[in-house]
Formats: structure tokens, sequence, C-alpha cells
């Protein structure tokens, strides 16, 4: 196929694409007015599946789908970067030791904060579907506050209490979790990722039916993966290191044999 063809294609792609943007802004209500149409159907959908929080029924209630794609797409934006962020022929991993000098302030702190930050990231998680918070949110806190370890100057210690295969299983069993629960909807009669289990009682800690488990799937899923690449980019600042005993040249000579 030519440049003149291919530039064609494209604009003809541009073109469509642009009418229908054009299309659908045009039929959107007026900025500032009255009517919200989505927002009146997002709200009573939320309060008849008895979830208190409206952003996490939207995520897990009403469009699961399109957030099943979101979180597979983080799954897999991960596991491209661990692998190429692996060491090469010409790298080696060395021990790690304690680094540089750590302000014993900043130890303090960490002390402090690290079980706090971890039982947050797991309030933020488990009362997703009443209050703001959920899976997303609360998995990025609790990878983080693993990450204080590092921060205190504890990166041996940080690297005993990640086993990373753990983190890795982790993260597939929330995508595995994730689907599965979509798939129940099907399974009890209704539609694909349907709410079709009993909600329970507005604001109860068990109430929103399916949205509390999506919440744990996804804060698993998020909190191993940020856990994963993490561990890749420290990895490959602190411990991987060009090996002196393989000459770059002799990979060469065997790529072009």
């Amino acid at each position: 196929m030519s440049r003149r063809v291919r530039m064609y294609l494209l604009a003809a792609g541009l073109a469509a694409l642009g009418a229908m943007l054009w299309a659908a802004f045009a039929a959107l209500p007026g900025f500032g007015g009255a009517s919200h149409p989505y927002r009146d159907l997002a709200v009573a959908a939320t309060f008849a599946h008895a979830t208190a929080n409206a952003v996490s029924s939207i995520n897990f209630d009403q469009r699961g789908f399109d957030t099943f794609g979101e979180e597979t797409i983080l799954f897999c934006a991960v596991a491209g970067v661990v692998a190429l962020l692996r060491p090469v022929h010409r790298e080696r991993r060395r021990e790690v030791g304690s680094g540089g000098q750590t302000l014993e302030s900043t130890s303090l702190v960490v002390y402090v904060l690290f079980p706090l930050t971890l039982v947050l990231g797991a309030d933020v998680v488990a009362h997703g579907a009443i209050t703001p918070g959920g899976g997303f949110q609360g998995g990025v806190v609790l990878a983080t506050g693993i990450h204080l370890l590092y921060v205190g100057g504890h990166y041996r210690l940080l690297e005993r209490l990640r086993p990373l295969d753990w983190f890795a299983q982790g993260e597939s069993l929330g995508v595995v979790l994730f689907g599965a629960l979509g798939l129940a909807g099907v399974a009890l009669g209704a539609d694909l990722f349907a709410n079709a289990v009993p909600q329970g009682q507005l604001g109860d800690l068990v109430s929103a039916g399916t949205v509390p488990l999506f919440n744990i799937a996804v804060g698993m899923t998020v909190a191993s993966s940020v856990v994963i690449l993490l561990s890749g980019f420290l990895d490959q600042t602190l411990a991987i290191r060009a090996d002196p005993r393989k000459d770059p040249r002799d990979e060469d000579e065997e790529g072009a044999a």
C-alpha cells in the first residue's frame, strides 16, 4: 500500500470520526442547564441496587464490562513493562546493600505510617461501595504503603515483605475473579456483569450486591500490579548492572551467526 493510499484512508477515518463526534456533541444537553439525563439514570440505578457510592456503582454495576477492559489493559501493560525491564544477556543482578544514610526522623515516620497506610488501603477497598474509594484507589494505597519501606532505607526488608511470585499470582487471580463475577450474572439468568445477587440494606457494609466483590478483585489486581511495576523499576535502578565479564561484541557475533 502506497503512502498516498494510506493518507487517503487516514483522512477518511478522521472525517468519519469527526462526523460522529459532532453528532454526539450536538445532542448533548446545554452546559449548566437543568437537564442531566445520564446523572438521573445513574443515580436511580445506584439506589436501586443499594449502593451508597455512586462512582462504584457506575464502575462495577452499570459499566462493568468497560471496567473489566480497563483492568485487563493494566494487567497487559504491567506484563509488557516487566518484559522490557528484565535483565538482558550482558546484565546481572547484584546484591543490594543498605544504601545511603536515612534520617532518623524519616525512619520513624515510616515505622508509624507503614501499618497505618496498609490498614487505610484495606479500608478503602472494603468500604468502596458505601464511601468514596474502591478497588482502584485502595490498591494504589496498599502498594504505596508497602514501598514506604524503601523510603525508610529498608530495601532488603522490602524485598522480604513483597514476594513477587505471590503478587504475580494475586494480579492474575484478581483478573480471573473479576471475569468470574461477570459470568456469575449470566449463570444466575441475568446479563453479563449484572448485579444479580441480593443487595442488602443501603449504607451497610455488606450491601450493594457484587460491587464489594468487584472492589476486592480490582484491589488485588491494582495493588499487585503496582508492586510488580515498582519492583521492576527499583531493580533496574539499584540491582541490575552490566556484567563486566561479558563483552557486548560477543553477543553481537552470536546474533550475526
